[in-house]
Order: structure tokens, then sequence, then C-alpha cells
């Protein structure tokens, strides 16, 4: 790993994490070039600003849950590449119901060049201390629809509510958000915004 990036969770103890590329959990159906651990990488900058995150979050009865950080950019290929083959259906229902693959890119939900090969970006859900129970958000990770997007019909009250305690937590610690997913922050000064990393995550 090169400098200026470290595990997350080495930095910020009590930081839960599910890394969804490593795993077969996610909208590819299995893991990820690149992500060859389960481990979440970042800038030093990010984990800086995750730690007041998490602080803020603590304050409301939540914990942060991330799924992901640095992103090889291999993987971006690797996903550019699973996007051309046939539609098998494995993992359509859950994560792409309303588009065909290629649109996945076209309407903005996963990038040629990603933000997450800067290593300041992270995807993340909120849920509850008390219970650890994930809170509810309208919808899981990589759903790529419009019930995804800020400000989405057709959510419960609840779940708008907790979207939008995940967005001023984020907001008020130093990222950005993006309009088409709402688990997904761009911290604003991050420290490498014009270089996409290759390095795999071991």
């Amino acid at each position: 790993m090169i400098d200026d990036f470290v595990f997350v969770d080495e930095l910020l103890p009590g930081m839960r994490w599910d890394a969804k590329y490593a795993t077969w959990d996610n909208f590819t159906g299995k893991p990820v070039d690149g992500y060859l651990a389960n481990r979440i990488v970042g800038t030093r900058d990010l984990c800086a600003a995750l730690q007041g995150a998490q602080d803020k979050a603590a304050s409301l009865g939540f914990g942060l849950l991330l799924w992901d950080g640095y992103r090889p950019q291999r993987a971006v290929d690797c996903f550019l590449r699973w996007s051309a083959q046939p539609e098998d259906g494995q993992t359509k229902l859950r994560h792409y119901p309303n588009i065909d693959r290629p649109e996945m890119f076209e309407r903005g939900y996963v990038a040629a060049r990603s933000g997450h090969s800067r290593g300041s970006t992270v995807d993340l859900t909120l849920y509850h201390l008390a219970t650890d129970e994930l809170a509810s958000m309208g919808g899981d990770h990589d759903l790529m629809d419009p019930v995804s997007h800020h400000g989405a019909a057709g959510i419960t009250a609840v779940a708008a509510t907790n979207r939008q305690h995940l967005r001023s937590i984020m907001e008020d610690c130093g990222f950005s958000s993006y309009d088409c997913e709402w688990w997904h922050y761009t911290l604003k000064d991050e420290p490498h915004p014009d270089t996409y990393f290759d390095f795999p995550i071991a």
C-alpha cells in the first residue's frame, strides 16, 4: 500500500465495515478484481473526517457501517467488462431491476473513472448503536434506481429521516453528497483530487 493510504479500522477502532466488493454480495455476483481482503482502505484525511462523523453519529444514537472506500482502477475496469456481458439475471432484481447493465454508467450509478479510486470517497450507512441493527434507508447498497436518489419519493418517513441524518452528519464533517446514491460521500478537500490509483487491497 502506498504512503498516505491506511486500513480504516486501524485508525478508527469500533468502525464497522463489510467490504462488499471483496465478497460475493455485490452487483457483479462475485469478488471484484483488486479486492483481495475484506478491509476498507482510505487516505489519512478520509479517516480523520470519518472520526468526526463517527462521533457525530454516536451523539444521535447511530454508528457507521462502511461498504467501500478506496477502489482500485482495476475494479472499475472489471465493472466495465461485466457490464458488457450477457444478462444472467443473477443480481438484476436486487441491484438494477429497472435498467440494463450498460445503463449503470449512462445514468451515473457506476463511473469509468471513479472518485473511489482517489481514496477519499466512501459508501456507508447507519446502524442503531442500541441494537446493532441497520437503520432503515429505503433501499440497499448499490440499488441502482431512482429510489436511491436523495429526495426520492416512495420511501417511508423513517427512511427519509435516516437518510437526512446521514447526510447532515457527513456534510457537517467535510463531505459532499452525490445526488444519485444516498450512501456515497466524497471528502470535499480530498488530498489526491486528480489521481486514480490502482494498487490492490491486500
